[in-house]
């Protein structure tokens, strides 16, 4: 099969080079290699949409399945305007080595639609949904692929599809998505998971460095739900946040930002933006990224740290927070540096890993408490990143190459034991 429908994305590109890299190294099967590299289903769909002004706008939605091997298929749904089924591909491919490295019981997954969800209003983001989700009806279910909020997306999201997608099978199914509110069967902390799940692998690189959270500094790029929750469970533990961005700017304090103040600023904010909080000074996204650190947190988009900014990077450690936010080419630069990366396939992993608790305990009925979630969470993190770190240090590999040999060669081998149906 050509990949050119996929291939015309650096972002794919991206990913299927990491996994031939890893499939060299480890001797994979170049046949296992080809359906490793091709995804399982993906489905491009219109979405007519009649807006407030009663005008009819099309916009163009993706569903990318890119393993059912492993169990359902899971991931989350984004929208964003630069969306494009490349880029879902390769969210989808990520999702799929993630999910192998936590253990869990899924294949991986991505959705999108090409929009600007902070044009659109309430009601023009729910007639986008619902209308997306009867697009994707076929595909979908809680036994075959289970969506999660992503960027531009929230718990509101995943409500409307639970909805439309219960309506049209006549009962209430909450197991076909995660992420939705805790009163429609949301699991407590699922929000919080993937800043928690940062900040947990975060606390085990500073251990091992010897370095006391107390004594770190930290730089967050990137301030939705990953970037917030990453500042807060950071200021807790009593790490400085000296630097935070955003899509709109990005602003410095080298006394370190008030952390709760600065949510309260911004959740005020029309633009949920942090920028011109008081007391801070405002910066550019490459002063961002370049500023002297222990923890760097790029938490936004894919590819911000490539081959031109790599070698300006002056953090002790790179905590991937955001999908792909590194380039290949960055790797090269940054591998010959003492940078500790937390590579984002082990690093952003809490937020599927709680998805995983929420789906099983709506599938059981039987809710469990935060604290249950917490504890949970935390163990599986912990092992995971430790399963990682020991390889790393058993084969002489960079984190990210044991991570995603770890990823892949679970999914390889499931493959190779079911075999291939004729």
């Amino acid at each position: 099969m050509s990949l050119n429908l996929f291939e015309t994305s650096p972002v794919f590109r991206m990913a299927c080079e990491q996994l031939r890299t890893v499939a060299e190294r480890i001797n994979l099967d170049k046949g296992i290699v080809e359906r490793l590299m091709t995804p399982k289903r993906s489905l491009v769909v219109s979405i007519p949409v009649r807006m407030d002004d009663q005008s009819i706008r099309v916009f163009i939605g993706y569903r990318v399945q890119h393993s059912l091997t492993s169990g359902a298929s899971k991931g989350g749904l984004r929208y964003a305007p630069h969306v494009e089924i490349g880029e879902v591909a390769a969210l989808a491919m990520w999702m799929s080595w993630k999910c192998a490295i936590m253990n869990l019981p899924y294949g991986g997954a991505k959705g999108g639609i090409a929009c600007d969800p902070a044009l659109l209003s309430i009601g023009e983001k729910e007639r986008l949904t619902r209308r997306f989700t009867e697009e994707v009806l076929s595909i979908i279910g809680p036994r075959t692929d289970v969506m999660a909020p992503d960027m531009g997306t929230d718990e509101q999201t995943m409500a409307w599809i639970y909805d439309t997608y219960s309506m049209k099978i006549g009962h209430a199914c909450p197991e076909i998505v995660t992420g939705k509110p805790v009163e429609l069967g949301g699991c407590v902390g699922r929000r919080e998971a993937t800043g928690r799940g940062v900040v947990y692998c975060i606390r085990e690189a500073l251990a091992e460095l010897q370095i006391s959270p107390t004594q770190a500094t930290a730089v967050v790029q990137g301030f939705g739900n990953v970037g917030t929750v990453t500042c807060e469970e950071l200021h807790r533990i009593g790490t400085k946040v000296l630097a935070v961005g955003d899509r709109y700017g990005a602003i410095h304090n080298p006394e370190g930002l008030d952390v709760p103040l600065m949510l309260e600023y911004a959740a005020v904010n029309p633009k949920k933006s942090m920028v011109g909080f008081p007391g801070s000074e405002a910066i550019t996204m490459e002063e961002l990224l370049a500023m002297p650190c222990t923890v760097l947190v790029p938490a936004a988009m894919e590819r911000v740290i490539d081959k031109d900014n790599a070698g300006k990077l002056r953090c002790r450690i790179l905590a991937e927070g955001a999908n792909g936010p590194t380039t290949p080419e960055a790797d090269a630069i940054i591998d010959d540096t003492d940078i500790f990366v937390i590579p984002d396939v082990l690093c952003n992993a809490g937020g599927v890993t709680v998805s995983y608790f929420e789906w099983v305990q709506d599938i059981q009925q039987l809710m469990w408490s935060d604290v249950q979630v917490n504890e949970k969470l935390r163990e599986l993190m912990l092992g995971a990143f430790h399963r990682v770190r020991n390889l790393a240090k058993s084969e002489n590999m960079t984190m990210r190459t044991a991570a995603l040999t770890l990823g892949i060669k679970k999914v390889a081998l499931e493959k190779q034991k079911r075999g291939l149906f004729p």
